[in-house]
């Protein structure tokens, strides 16, 4: 099995989780973490696994207004410029083609609480990797940070971790025989 987890992260929190994901996954097959970036194209075409992340903006995907807020926001409080990565997943969403019945997840990073005061970016990302023909192996995952700018919540990296072998074994099962040999 071969897995892509790709992410945009503004802060470092969604990278910290995609790279989390990777690592539960890696248990059963290959796996690439990388950016959303135009690198993805090459990288998806391999994959039995398309697993997509994102920070959640406004109650859902990020956008370019949302992410330059958080920049700007940022460096009003002095801080650090954040490490951002990859384009927008709305763009890569955009483009990502036609994904002919492959298994995908998608996940992204939150402030605790309910998600209806929260929202969520992986909802609005599932629901684009369906309109492109991917079969979602589970429900869209939330993990929580603990302020906007992070870090993440406590246990969410070993909850990332866990949910990457979920994936693996979900789609595991779902591959034929000759090709779990």
């Amino acid at each position: 099995m071969k897995a892509l987890v790709t992410y945009e992260s503004v802060y470092g929190n969604t990278a910290e989780i995609a790279h989390a994901v990777g690592e539960g996954l890696a248990e059963i097959g290959a796996v690439v973490v990388i950016p959303a970036s135009d690198n993805v194209n090459r990288e998806l075409a391999d994959a039995d696994l398309v697993v997509v992340g994102g920070p959640t903006h406004v109650h859902g995907m990020s956008t370019t207004a949302s992410r330059r807020s958080a920049l700007e926001a940022t460096s009003k409080d002095g801080g650090p410029e954040p490490p951002f990565e990859g384009e927008a997943v709305r763009a890569l969403l955009e483009g990502i083609g036609e994904g002919s019945g492959r298994a995908a997840a998608a996940f992204d990073t939150r402030m605790h609480g309910p998600q209806l005061l929260t929202g969520s970016a992986a909802k609005a990302i599932g629901r684009r990797l369906r309109r492109h023909g991917f079969e979602l192996v589970a429900e869209p995952e939330s993990f929580v940070v603990a302020h906007s700018e992070g870090p993440l919540a406590d246990g969410e990296w070993d909850r990332a971790v866990d949910w990457g072998r979920t994936l693996a074994g979900v789609v595991a099962a779902r591959a034929p025989a000759s090709a779990r040999s």
